[in-house]
């Protein structure tokens, strides 16, 4: 059966909304989501949840490879997963160049070949089968370049051997989301259309090709907005400046993923208009710009029975096993009810 999730889209000084989070435990929501980007970090509002929660499973979505080694990311996920009785999901991405590069000062340069090296470093220290080492690109373990002592060694975890977390990983170009299939568990696509599943679904089968996986060991969990309203229109508006600003100002004009997603999905000329007056400053105009049926196939919107009429599709996919988890961006608690007594 498809699980509902929902995400925490950033921490501010209200901190977070627990409101929010309890009320999706008690209706059976399977998990709560927290981001980071040049802000609050991710592990910490997690282990914030975790403790005034008993049953939703919390995860990152996403933590960024680049501002912590693999070793720390793993440590995080178990000390959180122990600590919680088994309810951590620790969740990695590459995040983009602008902030890899401004942010944390580190190049951003083979983000999948990264993707790889972290992945297979997680996975040894959860094992706990023997001194953890590696020879990467990206890490190396011990470590033998310039400026060291010489003196590393390989070590296990001090912490009991946790092979059962799984680790997902965000993207939605065609060589992540096989990196992804190949080496994880899960992926968070920003967007999906249930009715397109074919635009992930060819990538992530090249994955499964290479590790000998198939979709049944591995869980698509797309990001849905949710904006309920009786004006269907004006439901569309409160997601419109969102969509826009990742297809027009999440990354350079010409390196901007989300760009090239929503052009996959079937809006070309939408997407590079919305990019170029985002990129000119004429916000309001880029936002229009988003055409309704983007909003629409990826979201959920307007009156509670359009939204539920919605939810059949959605359905249909989670039932063809190409979506596990829907995780709905709202801080409405009378969505998430209308939601899930839908689905769960």
């Amino acid at each position: 059966m498809m699980k509902l999730g929902i995400t925490l889209t950033g921490i501010g000084p209200g901190g977070v909304d627990m409101d929010l989070v309890q009320a999706a435990e008690s209706m059976g929501f399977d998990s709560v989501w927290v981001a980071e980007a040049y802000g609050s970090d991710a592990v910490s509002p997690a282990a914030w949840i975790l403790a005034r929660t008993s049953r939703i499973k919390v995860g990152t979505a996403i933590m960024q490879m680049t501002a912590r080694t693999p070793t720390v990311a793993a440590m995080s996920a178990m000390t959180l997963n122990m600590m919680s009785g088994g309810r951590f999901i620790p969740g990695i991405g590459a995040s983009g160049p602008q902030v890899v590069e401004g942010w944390h000062g580190t190049a951003y340069g083979r983000p999948l070949e990264r993707t790889r090296e972290y992945v297979k470093i997680m996975r040894q220290v959860f094992a706990r089968e023997a001194p953890v080492t590696h020879q990467g690109r990206h890490y190396t373990l011990p470590y033998a370049g310039e400026g060291g002592s010489g003196l590393g060694k390989p070590l296990k975890s001090m912490l009991p051997a946790d092979k059962d977390i799984p680790i997902y990983t965000a993207s939605i170009t065609p060589n992540g989301l096989a990196t992804s299939a190949e080496v994880a568990d899960g992926v968070f696509p920003i967007w999906m259309d249930p009715e397109k599943f074919d635009v992930l679904g060819e990538h992530l089968q090249r994955g499964f090709d290479a590790s000998g996986r198939t979709l049944a060991d591995y869980e698509v969990a797309p990001f849905v907005g949710v904006s309920m309203g009786d004006d269907l229109e004006q439901s569309r508006q409160a997601l419109r400046a969102s969509m826009s600003f990742y297809i027009g100002g999440m990354g350079a004009r010409d390196k901007n993923f989300y760009t090239n997603y929503a052009r996959v999905l079937g809006f070309d000329q939408e997407a590079l208009d919305i990019q170029e007056l985002f990129l000119s400053g004429k916000r309001d105009e880029a936002a229009a710009r988003v055409p309704d049926e983007l909003v629409d196939g990826c979201n959920l919107v307007g009156p509670a029975g359009h939204i539920r009429e919605r939810l059949q599709v959605w359905k249909k996919a989670g039932a063809a096993n190409q979506v596990g988890s829907m995780l709905l961006r709202t801080g409405d608690i009378q969505a998430l009810e209308v939601v899930a007594k839908e689905i769960l």
